[in-house]
């Protein structure tokens, strides 16, 4: 700060100095002025001048000081004082600025709650016809027909519940209710409804729990295991994909392993990036690079962890590490 401000005053001070100087030159040059008597009268000055200085310098730069550290937040109680003209000019900008940006964002916060709450009623109105849809499907007499609809149909209803949860997750503090869930239920009724899409591509299931039970919250736990699984099934062919759980250090760790084509060494590190859509994806067209990410976003609330393994050719190995039971706690308000 106070090389910006000695760069501020440099004409003031270039002005002093001159002065000086100007003294000290006509004591040289008129020699019926003692040199001596004008040093000292120079010098003086100069203690004067360099006492001045710092003293407006610790004054005047009190209120720039706090406006730099000022964390440029609405609050406009953070801001020192103004005093000098120039200040109440500056603090008048920044107050008439922030009161204008306050309501611009009060403005736009209200839009996007509108335009949330739209696209949520937009989503649950065509839940309607996308379950009357499911039904004409299944009185198709055609299997193959059927099943290659049904595939369709899944795909819209993925989209559509990935779509209502990336709008619920900002806000999904309130809707948590955890508690002891097990696993097994949770599994099932994800892994039925890929049921017909298993079928067409001829994939297993081989589920093997020892650990039963977890604390969470059942209904975003569904959502985290329907965007892993989709993922399993929708880049596997004809093969099993093993499920298994176990405790380990009180933590309860559940694996996802397929044997599909798995993710490429440099596309590995990125896959949780929001849009990131990996190499292959790009080529499939189908890819919204949204899925992973949105499971990112709820682990990381639920206080879970994901890691994930994969070798080009020969599968993915996706590991959830759930949160042990006292980290809960507070989470669970019990």
């Amino acid at each position: 700060m106070i090389g910006k401000y000695i760069r501020e005053k440099a004409s003031w001070l270039w002005l002093l100095v001159s002065m000086q100087l100007i003294i000290l030159l006509v004591a040289y040059l008129d020699s019926s002025i003692p040199f001596q008597s004008v040093m000292y009268i120079v010098g003086l000055n100069v203690v004067v001048c360099l006492v001045f200085i710092w003293a407006r310098y610790l004054k005047e730069t009190r209120f720039y000081k706090k406006l730099n550290t000022w964390d440029h937040t609405y609050d406009l109680g953070e801001l020192e004082i103004a005093e000098s003209p120039y200040e109440l000019i500056v603090h008048e900008a920044v107050t008439s600025q922030t009161q204008r940006y306050r309501k611009e964002s009060s403005h736009h916060f209200i839009a996007l709650e509108q335009e949330k709450d739209e696209m949520l009623s937009w989503i649950h109105e065509v839940k309607t016809p996308l379950t009357a849809l499911q039904l004409m499907i299944e009185r198709l007499p055609d299997d193959k027909l059927q099943n290659q609809m049904t595939y369709e149909w899944l795909r819209i209803h993925q989209l559509l519940d990935q779509q209502l949860h990336q709008k619920r997750i900002p806000f999904m503090h309130n809707d948590l209710f955890i508690e002891e869930t097990e696993l097994e239920p949770v599994l099932n009724s994800e892994i039925r409804a890929l049921k017909s899409w298993c079928i067409s591509k001829g994939i297993g299931f081989d589920v093997s729990l020892t650990a039963t039970h977890v604390l969470t919250d059942s209904k975003w736990l569904g959502f985290i295991l329907r965007q892993l699984l989709s993922n399993a099934v929708k880049y596997s062919d004809s093969s099993d994909i093993l499920i298994e759980s176990r405790e380990q250090d009180g933590h309860i760790i559940l694996m996802i392993q397929d044997h599909g084509r798995g993710i490429e060494v440099q596309d590995l590190p990125r896959i949780f990036d929001k849009g990131f859509t990996s190499t292959r994806g790009r080529m499939d067209g189908a890819a919204t690079g949204m899925g992973l990410y949105l499971v990112r976003q709820v682990v990381q609330t639920l206080h879970m962890s994901i890691h994930v393994e994969s070798s080009p050719g020969e599968g993915t190995t996706v590991a959830l590490t759930f949160a042990r039971k006292n980290d809960m706690v507070h989470l669970a308000g019990v």
